[in-house]
């Protein structure tokens, strides 16, 4: 499983230096991404780097996990009850029909959600702090706090799994 740390630096050039850090300590391309206000200027960044912003895909997860818990349970419950006449078969159905209305239903809230890093930090990022985002092993991320530390980074409270790893 993956955990995300945060680093915080003053301006786009410390922000490219840490990310040359974190590529060096091994951490992969998909790994890394930046989060700034929206009035600083990223066009140099690649758009991989850009964090989306939102709490999506967390969120459809979880509305994925739970409408399918759901749907299962609705659908033992209804096996259970004669007169309805549902098979396993049902039980499947309903299932899946839990997970893809429950998914849909919470993609679309959390569409509208500040993610975690966002919320957590909102005062550095209006201050014009760009956060430099790292997913990685817990071990890889601290060998290379050190070098991150050195490159500019300034490590912020945040050491929290990645939702879809």
């Amino acid at each position: 499983m993956k955990t995300r740390h945060v680093f915080s630096t003053p301006d786009l050039d410390s922000a490219k230096t840490v990310m040359q850090a974190a590529r060096a300590a091994g951490i992969g391309e998909d790994d890394i991404s930046l989060i700034a206000r929206s009035d600083i200027e990223l066009e140099a960044t690649p758009e991989q780097h850009k964090e989306a912003g939102s709490d999506f895909y967390p969120a459809a997860l979880r509305g994925v996990i739970g409408g399918g818990a759901t749907g299962l349970l609705a659908g033992l419950v209804a096996v259970a009850i004669p007169p309805v006449g549902i098979t396993l078969a049902g039980v499947a159905g309903l299932t899946v029909a839990g997970a893809l209305t429950g998914g849909w239903a919470s993609a679309l809230v959390g569409a509208s959600v500040p993610d975690p890093v966002r919320r957590k930090f909102e005062d550095e990022i209006e201050a014009g702090r760009i956060l430099v985002v790292l997913d990685g092993d817990r071990e890889l991320l601290q060998r290379a706090e050190p070098a991150l530390i050195r490159a500019g980074g300034t490590p912020l409270p945040f050491d929290e799994p990645t939702a879809l790893t």
